[in-house]
């Protein structure tokens, strides 16, 4: 059985921080489409709220049953938003600063006029902080390893993220059937690869990686 995630660990940093915002990216891997960071926004009323029915981190959540999930934990949460940076920015900048492109632009979404992220925590699901080296003000951030698993309000940014993602490149698949994008979300798969070989790159492909060496992952 998959444990579920718990608020244990916002509401003890919440003792000592007005607000948490917490990250999760979607898409770092992939071979086309941007990259995307969910953000939410977590006080301690939130907090005291029960976990939404369903929340896991993304990939644990079956697809049938994830934009239902993303809604609760969108509602749940008092704000929350997503980021992106397009294929072309990970091809000038690279993928970890891509990656801080995004996380920089969720917590600008996120906060908008109503919180400063500058009195806040940020949490962020990985072992590397690539988001202050970014973003534009002085941040608090702690990189916490598998917090996407443990933290609910992380695994709802990841579900967040996850379902505008997969969206999204539905929506691209319709102008480029041949890579089958409305499945493989823009990954490795097999017919992913042969499209890649029969018809070139296109401009959502990340054409500065070895596109044609990457590992087949499903």
């Amino acid at each position: 059985m998959v444990a579920e995630p718990s608020l244990t660990l916002e509401r003890r940093l919440l003792r000592e921080h007005s607000l948490l915002i917490c990250l999760d990216e979607v898409g770092r891997g992939a071979l086309a489409g941007p990259v995307a960071v969910g953000a939410t926004v977590v006080d301690a009323a939130a907090a005291r709220r029960r976990v939404p029915q369903g929340l896991r981190d993304s990939k644990l959540v079956p697809e049938r049953r994830r934009a239902e999930v993303a809604e609760r934990a969108s509602a749940w949460a008092p704000a929350s938003a997503v980021g992106w940076a397009e294929s072309t920015e990970i091809d000038e900048h690279g993928i970890m600063r891509a990656l801080g492109i995004a996380a920089s632009r969720a917590i600008i979404a996120a906060c908008a006029e109503t919180y400063d992220a500058a009195e806040a925590l940020v949490l962020l699901d990985g072992n590397h902080d690539y988001v202050s080296a970014v973003h534009p003000g002085a941040l608090r951030v702690r990189p916490i390893v598998k917090a996407d698993r443990d933290c609910a309000a992380v695994s709802a940014a990841s579900v967040i993220a996850k379902v505008a993602r997969d969206a999204l490149m539905v929506q691209l698949a319709s102008a480029h059937a041949a890579y089958q994008w409305e499945r493989n979300k823009g990954y490795a798969s097999v017919e992913h690869r042969a499209a890649i070989r029969e018809r070139g790159l296109t401009r959502h492909h990340r054409s500065s990686w070895a596109i044609a060496d990457a590992p087949t992952l499903f």
